[in-house]
């Protein structure tokens, strides 16, 4: 049985964008050999940081993490609705988070005075 960890958003950062070989290095084996739980919070922070540090494109984060999001052992609250954000993040001019909450419309009412977002959750709806 494989050790559970869950992880914090450099530890993902590190594995990802190979920065720094010794961290990459224990990012990858941790990533790759054990059960990894990791919170919507830190995917939200992940995003944040690829698109507004190292200037990434929406198109190419949202591929990298739902292709990290395909392997078994990587677990979320909820995948269906994580990945679909990820799809929503790389068609919309939206934060990640709206995104977030644009996936979820399709099971839960969303609440929203920003236009923006209503028009995601209304198409969601549809």
């Amino acid at each position: 049985m494989l050790e559970s960890v869950r992880l914090d958003t450099n530890y993902i950062l590190r594995y990802l964008l190979n920065d720094n070989e010794k961290m990459a290095t224990l990012a990858e084996e941790v990533i790759l050999h054990k059960e990894v739980h990791i919170a919507n919070e830190v995917w939200a922070e992940v995003v944040y940081v690829l698109e507004g540090v190292y200037d990434l494109e929406k198109e190419k984060i949202s591929t990298v993490l739902r292709s990290l999001l395909q392997a078994d052992n990587i677990h979320v609250i909820d995948k269906y609705n994580l990945v679909k954000a990820l799809e929503i993040f790389a068609q919309k001019k939206l934060a990640f988070v709206d995104c977030l909450l644009c996936a979820y419309a399709g099971v839960d009412e969303v609440c929203t005075f920003d236009k923006k977002l209503q028009k995601c959750v209304d198409m969601q709806k549809s």
